[in-house]
């Protein structure tokens, strides 16, 4: 029985190991990082940067791997560190912190899957094939309020349930 538990934590530590592995070999292959940083004009903090992509990857296994330590606001709550805040300010306060993430991880989603599309060279074929010779950031941009919209009705309509 031990070794099966022991057996099983090192299959799941390798394989965990091995897909953040390939999450970071693909943000390194498209350079999303240094392009991050170029655009920011931060270029000498790309070190910061790059760790700060790695410990949100391994503070995101964690969580989702041990949801029990994210539940911040039921710990406060049980314990009443903040004076006995109420439950619908904690409910508030964790649908603005939701919403938050929300927002950066699409921004991110989207930038990283405009740098595959670029290092591709995908947006330049379908320009020149389609006979484009302006208004690329517009289709951009459209492209990306698309998104948005199929987004927020997907989650709005509660689609995610079905």
């Amino acid at each position: 029985m031990i070794f099966q538990q022991i057996f099983l934590a090192i299959c799941g530590f390798s394989f965990g190991a091995l897909c953040s592995a390939g999450v970071f070999t693909v943000l390194v292959t498209v350079g999303l990082i240094p392009r991050f940083a170029g655009k920011l004009t931060i270029a000498r903090h790309t070190i910061v940067l790059e760790e700060m992509v790695v410990f949100g990857t391994i503070f995101g296994g964690f969580i989702s791997i041990y949801p029990k330590f994210a539940e911040l606001g039921d710990l406060i709550l049980k314990n009443q560190l903040l004076g006995g805040s109420s439950f619908e300010t904690w409910q508030f306060v964790g649908k603005a912190l939701c919403i938050l993430y929300g927002i950066f991880a699409g921004m991110f989603v989207g930038c990283l899957a405009l740098a595959i599309a670029e290092m591709l060279n995908s947006i330049p074929i379908f320009a020149r094939r389609s006979g484009f010779r302006e208004g690329i950031g517009i289709v951009i941009v459209f492209i990306a309020l698309g998104k948005l919209i199929g987004s927020l009705i997907y989650f709005s309509q509660g689609m995610f349930l079905l």
